[in-house]
């Protein structure tokens, strides 16, 4: 199993979607983030198992929370590039690969 690494910004939106839920409803926020960590666990074990994003990307769907997790498998590890809501600018995270 391959460690996983957050790109930085990746780590950003997540904390910023964590705040936000924490917002909306107490407890909230670490639900997303149990599921997010879960995700990750999921993608280390099998990380070709999940649907291809772009031509160097894979992407895996968060059920409960609508967002996404773009990674990249690469050599040594896993690079989580983005954790991006479902149906906000897609493919702004581009740049980061």
């Amino acid at each position: 199993m391959k460690p996983a690494e957050f790109h930085p910004e990746a780590e950003a939106e997540l904390d910023r979607a964590i705040g936000y839920y924490e917002q909306q409803a107490p407890g909230l926020g670490r639900d997303l983030r149990k599921e997010v960590e879960m995700a990750v666990h999921k993608i280390q074990i099998a990380p070709s198992r999940w649907k291809p994003y772009s031509k160097r990307t894979r992407r895996f769907l968060i059920r409960r929370f609508p967002y996404l997790i773009i990674f990249r498998e690469l050599a040594d590890n896993i690079l989580i590039i983005a954790v991006a809501h479902g149906s906000r600018r897609p493919d702004y995270w581009h740049g980061r690969i």
